[in-house]
């Protein structure tokens, strides 16, 4: 990891300065099993606590570690007894009987490359791209990973790399309250509109991070809660 962040600060200067300020990386790893893959299932679009919630009582029906066999002996009536959604129910039951069939097969994903492991994961019903791009980053800890379809990165990007030329170039610069020299009030001037940048653009951005993407990113994850720019 010290190997990242020195190539990441010695690259970038705006990531240096988010790296100076935030600190040493802290990245938590999960294993890449069925039981984490069914677990990112279950948090999708769901505030942490009421997740860890609906995921207990699941847990708790199904056993710990999750696993095909324990979710399969479950009904959709016990599932939505829990808190899941009929839809939650239905990715996961597909999930577990893809990899009953042997069709998920968590042993063989050290030995894919990115793409593979993204190809194989979505092959279930409720796993995108954004949710195969999670796994390769914190289970299969693969340090070059962008994904770009995460807002908390595009906002990131936007706010270290695009704001102030946004600003620079006009669009829709905020006007201050008061003038300088009489204190009278002035109308306020249009609203900036954020524009987060496309794939392209985040391609471009995040170049100067390879290998190191993924530790890039998680930088770019923490900056959202830490004042980083004045």
């Amino acid at each position: 990891m010290r190997k990242a962040v020195l190539h990441l600060k010695k690259s970038d200067p705006a990531m240096r300065s988010i790296i100076e300020r935030i600190g040493a990386c802290k990245m938590q790893f999960g294993e890449p099993t069925f039981h984490s893959l069914a677990e990112a299932i279950v948090y999708q679009q769901l505030n942490g606590k009421a997740a860890l919630t609906i995921f207990k009582r699941f847990a708790a029906l199904a056993g710990e570690p999750l696993t095909p066999a324990g979710i399969l002996k479950l009904t959709p009536e016990q599932l939505r007894s829990v808190g899941l959604s009929k839809q939650k129910s239905s990715y996961l039951f597909d999930m577990s009987e893809r990899a009953d069939r042997g069709d998920l097969d968590f042993s063989r994903l050290s030995e894919m490359s990115d793409d593979e492991v993204i190809e194989h994961l979505t092959q279930v019903k409720g796993v995108g791209v954004w949710t195969a791009h999670m796994f390769l980053i914190f289970t299969l800890r693969r340090p070059n990973i962008l994904p770009v379809g995460d807002f908390g990165v595009r906002m990131a990007m936007y706010k270290h790399y695009l704001e102030k030329k946004a600003a620079k170039n006009g669009h829709g610069s905020p006007h201050p309250l008061k003038t300088a020299n009489s204190g009278t009030p002035v109308k306020k001037g249009p609203k900036r509109k954020i524009v987060l940048p496309k794939p392209e653009q985040m391609e471009k951005i995040a170049k100067r991070w390879e290998p190191y993407r993924s530790i890039a990113c998680w930088y770019l994850w923490q900056s959202l809660d830490v004042k980083t720019i004045g």
